[in-house]
């Protein structure tokens, strides 16, 4: 099963995707923290409302989540092609709603930046609220899983030891274009690729993660309550371009796109921002 949120003449809504069509759920017009796992089940499907996925606009996965929490330096080969050490605690940083854009919306180049980066990620989407999960509960509160690009500024990145200003940018962030719930994902091998301009830049699968995403829900968890509709960004394989040689930073006019196995795609076409 997977949910999509959309807009079709104005209104948004929550669909239950049915091969290429959706079908609305009553009462429901977002994904957050009204709409738990419980709610989403006993909704009812409007079904003589159907509507074909072609025929609206995707929105984010998750329109207006009150958590948007990050994992960098989450994935072997991408730690081995930095440089660093492993780490031994996640290391985290909070992008916002804001930041957030359908699966197949542009993405706005700032004129700010001359050093824009690719990351291929796979989201997790709470369903469930909780304060200190355990590792073995933690799955428990998972609504589902969806495709992210955590677009990143390296030039901001860098500026300093935190790397929010780098991440955070509005409009930057694909993020669907569905929520597919657990039983249709493995979290053992779960293959993930990005691709730019038609050329595969990055290739793994969910193996390679230092953190699992049980680790991860309770790992934050501790610290904040999670809550339904919060997205927790797991983490991009090596392969990205600001560590290439020469290096391969995106600029206005190329396409992006983020697959994973079971998940769908993003996939985005790069606009200069008009401001």
């Amino acid at each position: 099963m997977a949910y999509i949120s959309y807009e079709h003449n104005g209104i948004r809504g929550v669909g239950e995707v049915d091969g290429d069509s959706l079908i609305p759920l009553q009462g429901i017009d977002a994904l957050g923290r009204t709409s738990s796992l419980e709610a989403l089940a006993g909704a009812d499907r409007l079904t003589g409302e159907r509507l074909p996925i072609g025929d609206v606009r995707v929105l984010p996965a998750v329109t207006d989540p009150a958590r948007v929490i990050c994992v960098g330096l989450n994935y072997r080969d991408h730690i081995a092609e930095t440089g660093r050490e492993f780490p031994t605690y996640p290391v985290m940083f909070p992008k916002f709603a804001s930041s957030l854009i359908g699966a197949y919306d542009d993405i706005a180049v700032p004129p700010e930046s001359s050093e824009v980066d690719y990351e291929g990620e796979m989201a997790v989407i709470i369903g469930r609220a909780g304060r200190r999960i355990t590792e073995e509960n933690a799955l428990d509160h998972v609504l589902g899983y969806a495709v992210a690009n955590d677009i990143t500024m390296r030039d901001f990145q860098y500026k300093t030891h935190q790397w929010m200003q780098g991440k955070a940018w509005d409009a930057s962030t694909p993020l669907g274009p569905y929520v597919v719930c657990p039983e249709g994902v493995d979290l053992a091998s779960c293959g993930i690729r990005t691709i730019v301009n038609g050329e595969k830049v990055q290739e793994s699968d969910l193996s390679q993660l230092l953190f699992t995403v049980p680790n991860l829900i309770a790992t934050i968890s501790t610290f904040t309550t999670l809550e339904p509709g919060d997205v927790i960004l797991t983490g991009t394989p090596g392969g990205v371009g600001y560590r290439r040689k020469p290096q391969l930073l995106l600029k206005p006019g190329d396409h992006v796109s983020v697959e994973i196995d079971n998940l769908g795609s993003v996939s985005n076409r790069l606009v200069a921002e008009v401001h």
